[in-house]
């Protein structure tokens, strides 16, 4: 039973939150038909498959460094509670079936997620090394999540959904390293590529993205698309709970200074909770006034 409890451990379900974004393409072309929905799950859940595959993988590969980490050095693997032999068969298993299933469900979506794991498996061996290409490929793999999710759909993505997704994924990125340049400057070299961030420059580019993700998001509630295919020019409304978002995230990251997971951050502030559930509850409910 220990040993089960590790090996969950060591996939961490906690992050599957972030592959919710499978599940953005169906919910902005508000395509809630049962069939679709039901593709979309299978999706969710082979993409979860896949992305705890990429974190065993990630671990083994990172056992030195997690090892120095004030928290990670918990992880089963840096903690010795999950032997190398075990990872590297679960990593293995999962690579497997999510592969396999997912060419055998829907070829496509083989396809992205094949680019997701060799993306990610690059960022493993190295890429992770690299400043700022780090965080790019990270927001690459919330992008390649979207086209997960769309390949049941008869659209193509919307430029604005993929724009938004790049950008709030460098954006927490960005307040993810900070975490790491503070532990650096206590004396605990956490990451071989930290020496390429600071305070000054990570601050700034916080700064930067949250500005472009709030206009960006305002410019596509009032894009001329948008408006016509919603019927209505009341969505930029859902803007004030961007902005309380994002204003609530940079008070966690620069006040409280606990930026180091944005899962975890979604999991347990409660302020952010209720904002995504307003902006969700005011975005469906514009769309539907306006379509009586």
């Amino acid at each position: 039973m220990t040993i089960f409890k590790n090996i969950i451990k060591l996939i961490r379900p906690h992050q599957y939150l972030k592959n919710l974004f499978v599940f953005a393409p169906l919910f902005f072309a508000f395509a809630f038909d049962a069939e679709i929905i039901w593709y979309t799950v299978v999706a969710f859940g082979l993409f979860c498959l896949l992305a705890s595959a990429i974190y065993a993988f990630n671990d083994l590969y990172d056992v030195v460094e997690d090892s120095r980490h004030p928290i990670k050095k918990y992880r089963p693997i840096a903690s010795g509670s999950v032997s190398k032999q075990t990872a590297w068969w679960v990593f293995l298993s999962l690579t497997i079936v999510a592969l396999m299933a997912a060419y055998l469900f829907q070829p496509t979506l083989f396809y992205v997620m094949a680019i997701y794991f060799i993306i990610n498996i690059a960022y493993s061996l190295g890429l992770k090394h690299i400043p700022i290409i780090d965080i790019f490929i990270i927001a690459v793999g919330f992008v390649l999540r979207l086209f997960a999710g769309n390949v049941f759909l008869p659209n193509p993505l919307s430029m604005w959904i993929i724009i938004m997704t790049f950008l709030l994924a460098i954006f927490l990125g960005i307040a993810k390293r900070r975490d790491d340049v503070l532990l650096q400057q206590q004396g605990q070299s956490t990451r071989k590529n930290i020496g390429g961030y600071n305070l000054e420059f990570i601050n700034a580019s916080m700064v930067l993205m949250s500005a472009v993700i709030i206009i960006g998001y305002i410019q596509y509630t009032i894009s001329p698309e948008v408006m016509a295919r919603l019927g209505t020019d009341y969505v930029y409304l859902t803007s004030v709970f961007v902005i309380l978002g994002i204003l609530r995230y940079m008070q966690i990251t620069f006040v409280e200074q606990k930026s180091s997971s944005p899962t975890r951050v979604l999991m347990r502030d409660i302020f952010i909770q209720l904002t995504i559930v307003a902006w969700l509850l005011s975005y469906l409910l514009i769309y539907f006034l306006a379509s009586q």
